[in-house]
């Protein structure tokens, strides 16, 4: 009897990654990476190069495809194996990355009538620019006492649906009313997959407000938003909303042919990277922390009960597992702060060193900021280079450096920069325990475990805990390739539960990252002052950084209103 598999796709920011997973135990058969080849849109618009406003993060919906076509082929021809024996395919996106939608389910970016406005294309989960909408809808559901805000930590992030749906609605109503559907863009490539398109309970649940009993919002909160919100669930959000793990549907016979499976292959429904990787990690049960660690950290944790934790992304039942209640927070910037400071920050002299060592400029500031001890630099930042997501959820909040002086070396400032990730985490941690939610474990997935070992043993020694780390290379897609073989079923030779699969197929590696006490002694005493920084620009004692942002913001406003003056002829 020939050996079954699935396929995982994991949709991240800048690239897809798909992986053959063997079912009987988890085996990472072929894996291919797909690079996005319009990236990410944060300046201007493809071809017309209309600019775009401050904190726009775009994508094309084309590129997600063309990671179907490309890495799903690359890794049958790599494997040998017959299509015959794939018996799933799950994938997993960020989120909330969301599009509008005609009729027949086509972007209308992909229109020509609709192509150069902004507003047609999907918005990544990292755009920022419905702040606005986004501080309104909790301003208005806290004077209502609407009760699913807890659920939410007590804020609704801009980085969300509602928020950016509201902002198309604010500044391109047309578009707004032209739109059949605005659906996350892990639904909309499963449709691309099945031929039509359901909704996942996990975004619905911790980007859409929607809940397991009680589904969305009442008309009449969405009236008190703008009357013209008033339908928006029952028209513009409507759809069947399926748990994890259930079968979207069947592989077209057309995308079969497109990417070299066979029709009729059961396809899982979408799921978020983030929370596809707690079961890619081998994490069923409670008190388990689980960090995705990547340009973001996503916070995943179990509980057997709905509490409200401040600042938390969201609870939702059977958000990750079935039969429990899954908990997110977050990071909005970890890995991406370290590629601002390799990227944009030291100076030549260490670029200059790093090549001669024959490594890249990460490598050579973690060996250097490694020989330092804790403390020792007198330096220590806030990690808010791209606002707070958790627990203060505030993307008006910016990075910070304390201690500088004319004798600090690169080096130091990038270690105070993994330190203050690390905080971060730490900060997340406590108000899960504050909030009546077990921490007993931690463990961390992506890319981040592997690739900056001094990361690993400083987030150890900050939070003074053990970290496991996952095996799998690829935990998301992993996991997504679990959930794939869900859909198939056992009769097909999948499996029944996530639960069942994650037993076969999941596994952390020998090696664990335990706390230095000496360290951990130290980081208590830099801990409490990260915290009075984190209390004092974050909760109000000193606004600073939004004033900052609003001088800025109507220094370039007044920039690009100024016409160009006329050429003098001579």
């Amino acid at each position: 009897m020939s050996s079954k598999y699935a396929i995982g796709i994991d949709y991240g920011t800048e690239s897809g990654r798909a992986v053959l997973v063997d079912l009987a135990d988890g085996t990472e058969i072929a894996e291919h990476v797909t690079p996005y080849r319009h990236l990410v849109i944060d300046e201007r618009l493809p071809e017309s190069g209309i600019p775009l406003g401050r904190e726009w993060a775009l994508q094309h919906p084309a590129d997600y495809v063309e990671v179907l076509e490309r890495s799903v082929p690359a890794i049958m021809r790599e494997s040998g194996v017959d299509p015959a024996d794939v018996v799933g395919i799950g994938i997993d996106f960020t989120a909330c990355t969301m599009l509008p939608v005609d009729a027949e389910d086509t972007p209308l970016c992909l229109l020509p009538e609709y192509r150069d406005n902004p507003h047609s294309w999907v918005k990544l989960w990292k755009h920022h620019a419905a702040q606005d909408e986004a501080n309104a809808i909790n301003e208005i559901a806290r004077r209502r006492g609407e009760k699913f805000l807890a659920r939410y930590g007590g804020k609704i992030s801009s980085e969300w649906m509602i928020a950016k749906i509201w902002q198309v609605l604010n500044e391109a109503p047309d578009l707004y009313e032209a739109a059949d559907r605005f659906v996350e863009a892990t639904d909309w490539v499963v449709g691309q997959m099945t031929g039509r398109i359901v909704r996942n309970s996990c975004t619905a649940g911790y980007k859409s407000i929607w809940h397991k009993r009680e589904g969305y919002p009442s008309r009449s909160f969405f009236k008190a938003l703008d009357p013209r919100l008033e339908r928006l669930t029952e028209t513009k959000l409507r759809g069947e909303v399926l748990p994890l793990g259930s079968r979207a549907g069947e592989l077209t016979a057309a995308m079969a042919e497109r990417i070299g499976l066979r029709a009729g292959t059961a396809v899982a429904v979408g799921n978020v990277d983030a929370h596809a990787a707690v079961p890619g990690t081998g994490v069923v049960t409670p008190g388990k922390l689980v960090m995705a660690m990547g340009t973001s950290i996503c916070h995943m944790l179990l509980g057997t009960e709905e509490k409200e934790i401040e600042g938390m992304c969201g609870v939702v039942e059977d958000g990750i597992i079935p039969g429990l209640f899954g908990y997110e927070a977050g990071q909005s910037a970890v890995g991406d702060i370290f590629a601002w400071f390799a990227d944009e920050a030291v100076p030549a002299y260490v670029r200059e060193a790093a090549e001669r060592e024959g490594v890249d400029v990460h490598a050579y500031l973690e060996r250097k900021a490694a020989a330092l001890k804790p403390g020792e630099s007198g330096v220590l930042a806030l990690d808010w280079w791209n606002g707070n997501r958790s627990i203060l959820v505030d993307t008006d909040l910016s990075g910070l450096f304390v201690g500088l002086t004319l004798a600090t070396k690169p080096e130091e400032m990038y270690r105070a920069l993994l330190e203050a990730t690390a905080f971060g985490t730490r900060k997340i941690i406590e108000a899960f325990q504050k909030g009546g939610v077990a921490v007993d474990e931690l463990y961390a997935c992506g890319g981040l475990p592997r690739k900056n070992r001094l990361l690993m043993q400083i987030y150890a020694d900050v939070t003074n805990r053990e970290i496991k780390v996952a095996a799998s290379r690829q935990t998301p897609a992993l996991g997504a390739a679990m959930f794939g073989a869900v859909a198939a079923g056992s009769g097909k030779g999948g499996y029944d539960s996530i639960v069942e699969a994650a037993a076969k197929m999941a596994r952390v590696r020998e090696e664990t990252f335990k706390p230095d006490p000496a360290n951990a002694a130290i980081y208590d005493e830099l801990y409490a002052e990260y915290n009075r920084l984190h209390d004092y620009f974050g909760r109000g004692g000193n606004d600073v950084m939004k004033r900052l942002k609003a001088i800025r913001d109507r220094m370039r406003s007044v920039n690009e209103t100024v016409e160009t003056p006329p050429a003098v002829n001579s």
